[in-house]
């Protein structure tokens, strides 16, 4: 039979031990400092922000190809500061 094709057993009692251990730890290490980062992504303001100028940038866009709709929109913007200005006054 040929070298290669034989299957050794490698017997190291104590080294195999230490070796699952430590890579269990590092293993360990890895996730904790993954699942920090996701949280710590999570609590961030900045994806929130992003979308929130991505949706600017679109609304910009929208408006400059379709001036039409610019005036509707700034209409509607007008409208919308008047009532808030007369709630204001009579409250």
């Amino acid at each position: 039979m040929n070298n290669q094709y034989v299957r050794r057993e490698v017997f190291c009692r104590n080294t195999c031990h230490e070796l699952k251990h430590f890579w269990e730890r590092e293993i360990g290490k890895q996730t904790f400092y993954r699942e920090s980062e996701e949280r710590r992504l999570g609590r961030s303001a900045l994806r929130k922000l992003r979308e929130e100028w991505k949706q600017r940038l679109e609304t910009k866009l929208r408006l400059r190809n379709n001036p039409d709709e610019s005036e509707k929109q700034a209409n509607v913007g007008q409208e919308l500061l008047a009532s808030l200005t007369q709630e204001d006054t009579e409250h």
